[in-house]
């Protein structure tokens, strides 16, 4: 790998396809791009006082933190930050104001992306963890 592929997938990952048995028991899975690595992630991390988050989502596009376990429980979440995207124009300012007015785990559109993933985890009889990220 030269040293500009090396630079590109620092600044923004690599690209990778979406585990198949996670696309076949979450279809709604494939309703976006897969991203390993990154900045993104440490933007994230750093916003909430740490070296870099589990995952991130900007529109159509999430990125996992390279060593992380790809699980429904976090996917499904980052998808609802997804359709949070597609469903406003004004999502990232949104997302920002609720931040900085209520912090990270008070933001309405983080209690609401727990809340999808858990009732969606729910419904195919897989149980969510009782981890509250």
């Amino acid at each position: 790998m030269g040293a500009v592929t090396r630079l590109l997938h620092a600044i923004a990952g690599r690209s990778v396809d979406l585990p198949p048995q996670l696309a076949e028991q979450y279809p709604e899975l494939r309703n976006a791009r897969y991203r390993v690595g990154g900045l993104p992630l440490r933007i994230g991390g750093w916003s909430l006082g740490a070296t870099t988050v589990s995952g991130f989502t900007l529109w159509r596009t999430i990125w996992v933190e390279p060593g992380v376990v790809w699980e429904a429980e976090l996917l499904l979440h980052e998808i609802r930050h997804v359709q949070q995207f597609q469903a406003s124009a004004s999502f990232p300012l949104q997302y920002v104001w609720e931040s900085l007015r209520r912090g990270y785990h008070a933001n309405r559109f983080e209690v609401d992306a727990r809340r999808y993933a858990s009732a969606r985890l729910a419904r195919s009889g897989a149980f969510p963890s009782t981890q509250d990220g």
